[in-house]
C-alpha cells in the first residue's frame, strides 16, 4: 500500500477528526481507489448507528455506486425507516473488513492478523425516487455477482413497497491496512515456537443447482467464470 499521508484531493479522501486513527497511523489510507477495492471486494458490511440513546450494529448486504453506497432491508427495518423519518437523515457508521491472514508470533501479546478495512461516517438518506432505488437495487444484486440483475425477474410493485434503500455518500472515509509477517521482541527471537503467517482467502466452489431447475437449464457464463 502506498504511502497516502498527505492525499491528493483528486485522488483520495481529506481526513477528518473522525477518520484519523489514533493508533497505527502509519497504516491508515485515504486513496479512493484502494477504498473502492476493500468495499467492491466484499459482500457484508456492519451499519452502526444510534437508537433510543444505545448503540446498535446491523450486518447487511451494500453496493457501491460511484461515491454512494446503497442498502437495503425491510421497510419495517429500524435503519431503513429512522433514515427516512429522521431529519436531515440517520447518523451511521458504515464499515468493512477482510481478513488476510493469522499472523502467529513467538510471543502472545505479537499475535496479530493481515487485514483491510474501511470506514465510512456520515448520513444515511432513504431513497424515494422510483428511477435510484431500481437502479440501487440492481446494483446491490450485481454486486453479489455480477451480471445477475439481467437474468433475474426485476421487484415488481409489492416488493418495492416492501424494500427500502438508504444512500450514503463517500465523503468521510478511511482505511486500514495491515500486512507482513509477525513484530517479535528482539529477546524472544531465540525462543523455539513456530512464527509465521496463515493466509487467509475466501473462495469459490461449483454452483450447485436447486433440486427444481430443469436438468436442461444451461449453466451461465457469468456463474461458470465465478467459480
Amino acid at each position: 500500500m502506498p504511502d497516502h499521508a498527505q492525499p491528493d484531493a483528486a485522488t483520495a479522501y481529506e481526513p477528518t477528526g473522525r477518520t484519523v486513527p489514533t493508533r497505527a497511523r502509519e497504516r491508515a489510507s485515504y486513496d479512493r481507489e484502494f477504498v473502492h477495492s476493500i468495499l467492491d471486494s466484499a459482500y457484508v458490511c456492519h451499519l452502526g448507528f444510534v437508537r433510543d440513546g444505545a448503540p446498535v450494529v446491523l450486518p447487511t448486504l451494500y453496493a457501491r455506486v460511484g461515491e454512494t453506497l446503497y442498502v437495503h432491508g425491510s421497510t419495517g427495518s429500524r435503519p431503513m425507516r429512522l433514515a427516512g423519518e429522521t431529519d436531515p437523515g440517520l447518523a451511521v457508521c458504515l464499515t468493512v473488513t477482510h481478513v488476510d491472514g493469522l499472523v502467529l508470533a513467538r510471543s502472545a501479546f505479537h499475535h496479530s492478523i493481515n487485514y483491510r478495512s474501511a470506514v465510512i461516517h456520515g448520513t444515511a438518506h432513504q431513497v424515494t425516487d422510483p428511477d435510484e432505488k431500481r437502479r440501487a437495487l440492481d446494483a446491490l444484486v450485481d454486486h453479489v455477482v455480477a451480471g445477475r440483475s439481467k437474468d433475474s425477474r426485476p421487484a415488481n410493485a409489492k416488493e418495492l413497497a416492501a424494500t427500502a434503500v438508504v444512500r450514503l455518500d463517500l465523503a468521510e472515509v478511511s482505511a486500514k491496512c495491515r500486512a507482513g509477517g509477525p513484530n517479535d521482541e528482539p529477546d524472544d527471537m531465540t525462543l523455539p515456537h513456530w512464527t509465521g503467517v496463515i493466509p487467509v482467502a475466501a473462495a469459490y466452489g461449483p454452483p450447485i443447482p436447486s433440486p427444481d431447475l430443469p436438468e436442461s437449464t444451461p449453466l451461465p457464463a457469468y456463474l461458470a467464470t465465478l467459480a
